[in-house]
């Protein structure tokens, strides 16, 4: 499988993501949050979710029929293929519904359990962000680094609020608190793929989560990496993709902001805890 910046299934992946985009982008011009539904407590979904999806889905099976799926909206299908896309149709769907123009699509292409092509396009802004491995990251075709800062005082930090599960939220706060006091500020954009991307060019200095899914991370993780940075989960380890914690900076920043993340998770506790909903 060729799977270069020039191949015919990269330049197919890229203009489907675009056109998707655009039905997004039309859609949102009309939509009402009463079109929205409820998945989960604060879980939002929409029809242009499905639709984003299907779109997207029918399309990358065309290009690869015997690929498999692993989707936000519809689940897991023949996920154990040699090919597998990972696909968010609509990150940020809250700001979506509330009528904030902050939201991206996602898409990887993992081969053999390896991310080798990772796609996220800000709708509104018209950015495409591209990596394929081992050719380095791209914004509308022009290459992108990751930050080269080794100290938090001059660093804008982005992360993600917990809103549904609170599991470890106590711990997360602590972590809030410690980039607060130490750094040029705090950002939650509501979509961790485009926090991804701003990483990856520079714009953040360091993005850290927890309770995220492989379809939120997949394509931005190989997009800093790709830029130059690295990705670990928060012990260190490399399972960010699925692992459900992530810490993605440049170099130099990664290890400063590992440090702080780890002064209160620790490898001892469940962060699987970190899944479920509060009860009362």
């Amino acid at each position: 499988m060729e799977i270069t910046r020039s191949s015919h299934l990269v330049r197919e992946v890229v203009a489907t993501v675009r056109e998707v985009g655009e039905f997004i982008r039309h859609e949102h011009l009309s939509f009402t949050r009463d079109k929205a539904e409820l998945k989960s407590a604060n879980d939002l979904v929409s029809y242009v979710d499905r639709s984003a999806e299907q779109q997207l889905s029918e399309a990358f099976l065309r290009l690869l029929p015997d690929s498999g799926f692993i989707m936000e909206e519809t689940g897991w299908h023949n996920a154990d293929r040699d090919a597998v896309w990972v696909i968010d149709p609509l990150d940020g769907t809250t700001n979506f519904v509330f009528g904030i123009p902050v939201f991206s699509i996602s898409v990887a292409l993992r081969v053999n359990n390896k991310t080798r092509l990772g796609v996220v396009y800000e709708v509104n802004r018209d950015e495409m962000f591209l990596a394929v491995s081992g050719e380095g990251a791209t914004l509308n075709d022009q290459p992108i680094h990751t930050g080269k800062a080794t100290e938090l005082q001059n660093c804008l930090i982005a992360t993600g609020f917990p809103f549904r599960r609170f599991g470890r939220v106590d711990e997360y706060m602590l972590m809030l608190r410690d980039f607060m006091l130490n750094t040029r500020g705090v950002r939650r954009l509501g979509s961790a793929a485009i926090d991804l991307a701003y990483t990856a060019m520079g714009r953040f200095d360091g993005f850290f989560e927890t309770n995220l899914y492989p379809w939120d991370v997949a394509a931005g993780a190989l997009l800093i990496e790709e830029a130059g940075g690295t990705v670990t989960d928060f012990f260190g380890g490399q399972d960010h993709v699925f692992g459900r914690t992530i810490i993605a900076a440049g170099r130099g920043m990664h290890p400063v902001m590992t440090a702080i993340v780890q002064r209160y998770a620790r490898p001892e506790d469940d962060w699987s805890d970190a899944h479920r909903l509060v009860e009362g």
